[in-house]
């Protein structure tokens, strides 16, 4: 049954059918392998049983507010204020292009809406200073990488429901994480000016760094406020995603670019990615249950143990693991499937589960900027009209970087669980 099930699932995606369906035939068919008698009453009731959970309450908030802050403006703002800061570095809107993710990653919290609302600004701003264009295109897919990590993250809120850990411990643990991918991608950018003649922007005066930063004050706050009103009790994190809409409508209306229009866009855009990641939460736990009553996540964790008791053997397999997965399957269905079976090996290991959540959202997010199956690359071939073929060629550089901050992260857990201990007290 468990052969099945994973090859159904496997054969499913690479014949492009979408995750949705791939899990949910998948289950099906292992089901009807197995001979459950009552497979049609079993589906509902453990999808039902999946997604009755409060802290996922915390998704749709989270996409809510990502949608609206792309909607009142607020990727302009920030896009500014990156350029105000490091336009005249070397590579300078290179460089804008990374500080404005991580800007950007403490608004959104999901890469996809990095590379559709940063993405159009910055590769056509990069174009008409001179930069190639799918240099420009490969770039954003990268840096939208960052996007999940840094707090409010929405795959950091599905890995907590998974591993039964805390939301305010993760959400503090991807802010030194975020900013070592930031650094690793502008080290890379640097580099890479030293060989091409990369055009450098015009350095600010401190009043128009001060200006750039009043005017985008507002949306660099935001995440501020939505990590503090958890950390400080006041608000759980469903109502801190709620804190979140309420509080970039009435920025909406401070700009003056709120409309009902855009209101009934972002929630039209909302309600959609929310279904399918419930969805997909739903059968992803039939999945779980399967393999649970067939013992899998503890017969692979002996299975590991037998081949080898270095952890430091086991985490590198394991990132060679989850970034081939990557490549094919999304980070949220993938922490499905995968943190219920790999959990008791964690345990075994002695690796912090907090520290695991990082490693596995990086390793992850990295597949989505990778060929041939990267969403990121196909966003930003669309939205900066490149041709993927080329884009896929572009990005393959820029892989080294990413790849090695999730080796140091990976290697040194005192950058993930530094400010989680420092603030919230050791676990």
């Amino acid at each position: 049954m468990t052969l099945l099930l994973f090859a159904g699932f496997v054969a499913l995606i690479l014949l492009r059918v979408p995750i949705t369906m791939a899990i949910g035939l998948a289950v099906l068919s292992a089901l009807v392998y197995a001979g459950f008698s009552d497979t049609l009453y079993i589906i509902p009731l453990q999808v039902l049983d999946g997604v009755d959970n409060p802290s996922l309450l915390a998704i749709p908030f989270f996409i809510m507010a990502g949608n609206l802050m792309n909607g009142v403006g607020m990727t302009d703002r920030i896009f500014n204020f990156a350029s105000a800061l490091v336009g005249h570095m070397r590579a300078g809107l290179a460089q804008v292009n990374v500080v404005s993710s991580l800007l950007f990653a403490g608004v959104s919290g999901a890469a996809v809406a990095d590379c559709a609302g940063l993405g159009t600004i910055e590769i056509k701003a990069m174009r008409e200073r001179g930069y190639p264009a799918p240099f420009a295109a490969a770039l954003t897919a990268a840096s939208a990488v960052v996007g999940p990590i840094i707090p409010p993250s929405i795959s950091l809120v599905v890995y907590a429901f998974l591993s039964n850990t805390s939301v305010a411990r993760l959400f503090l643990a991807g802010i030194i994480p975020g900013i070592v991918v930031g650094l690793s991608l502008m080290a890379f950018n640097y580099l890479v000016a030293l060989k091409q003649d990369f055009p450098r922007e015009e350095r600010k005066s401190l009043p128009q760094i001060g200006r750039a930063a009043i005017d985008g004050i507002a949306a660099l706050i935001a995440p501020g406020i939505i990590l503090a009103a958890i950390l400080t009790g006041f608000t759980t994190a469903t109502e801190a995603g709620v804190l979140a809409c309420v509080y970039t409508i009435a920025l909406g209306f401070v700009y003056r670019t709120f409309s009902f229009r855009m209101l009934w866009q972002a929630l039209t855009e909302t309600m959609t990615i929310t279904s399918v990641i419930m969805i997909i939460i739903g059968f992803s736990h039939v999945m779980g249950w399967l393999l649970a009553i067939e013992q899998i996540p503890q017969q692979l964790a002996d299975q590991i143990l037998l081949f080898t008791e270095s952890r430091t053997i086991f985490l590198l397999l394991l990132i060679v693991f989850l970034l081939a997965v990557g490549c094919f399957v999304e980070g949220v269905p993938a922490k499905l499937i995968l943190v219920p079976m790999l959990l008791p090996i964690i345990d075994q290991f002695g690796i912090d589960r907090i520290h695991f959540g990082l490693i596995i959202t990086l390793s992850l997010l990295i597949g989505i900027a990778t060929p041939p199956m990267g969403i990121a690359l196909y966003i930003v071939a669309e939205v900066g009209k490149v041709p993927f073929e080329k884009v896929a060629v572009a990005i393959l550089p820029f892989l080294v970087p990413l790849i090695i901050a999730l080796l140091v992260i990976t290697f040194v857990p005192e950058l993930v669980l530094f400010l989680p201990n420092l603030i919230l007290g050791p676990a």
